[in-house]
């Protein structure tokens, strides 16, 4: 490697950090969510033990809030287009390239990261029901997640990235369309003919 290269990645560095910190964030976003799946779903029985598999989800949705926070400083510390602290937080505030409502897909789905996680964290302590509803919005998350990436990051097109995401992707869809047909066939086994439940 050259000095001149040196010196390139030297200037751009908290935007490399940025770049891969997103990245990061959004690979371990799905695998928090496919890991969840197995988890809820029962696709792998009996091993690993649920209790392992829960273990590695919580862990996967702590990775995801700790990457994200370094995609955040990274865009804060980059000197080229230099966010302010309203820029990152205050959605439609930064209105510089990639403009406005791009950066807002990735304000809105931070906040949602930290309630889902936080509310993960006091799960004992909260309503079944409203933690199950908060939850729910993981899917949205990975949602807007792509959203963001595909509008606001500069390696959307890299082929790499691309197969990536679609494998999340679709083993998300997979492993979700497999959650709602077997809760649903477990509902029916738990009910007689006249719509009773089953002694």
């Amino acid at each position: 490697m050259t000095t001149t290269t040196f010196a390139q990645v030297g200037d751009q560095l908290w935007w490399y950090v940025a770049r891969a910190g997103g990245i990061v964030a959004l690979v371990l976003a799905a695998s928090s969510i496919i890991w969840g799946l197995l988890l809820s779903s029962g696709f792998l029985e009996r091993t690993p033990t649920k209790r392992w598999l829960k273990n590695v989800h919580s862990w996967l949705g702590g990775l995801t809030v700790t990457f994200t926070a370094v995609h955040i400083l990274g865009l804060r510390l980059d000197s080229y287009i230099e966010y302010s602290i309203a820029d990152l937080f205050i959605p439609f505030v930064a209105t510089e390239r990639p403009g406005a409502l791009p950066i807002a897909w990735g304000i809105v789905t931070f906040y949602l990261l930290l309630a889902v996680q936080g509310t993960s964290l006091l799960m004992r302590r909260l309503p079944r029901t409203w933690w199950r509803a908060i939850h729910l919005t993981s899917y949205g998350i990975l949602g807007m997640g792509i959203t963001h990436g595909a509008t606001a990051g500069t390696d959307a097109t890299n082929p790499l990235y691309l197969g990536s995401i679609l494998m999340l992707g679709f083993s998300t869809v997979f492993l979700l369309t497999y959650r709602i047909l077997t809760s649903r066939k477990v509902r029916k086994g738990t009910h007689n003919a006249d719509g009773k439940p089953a002694s």
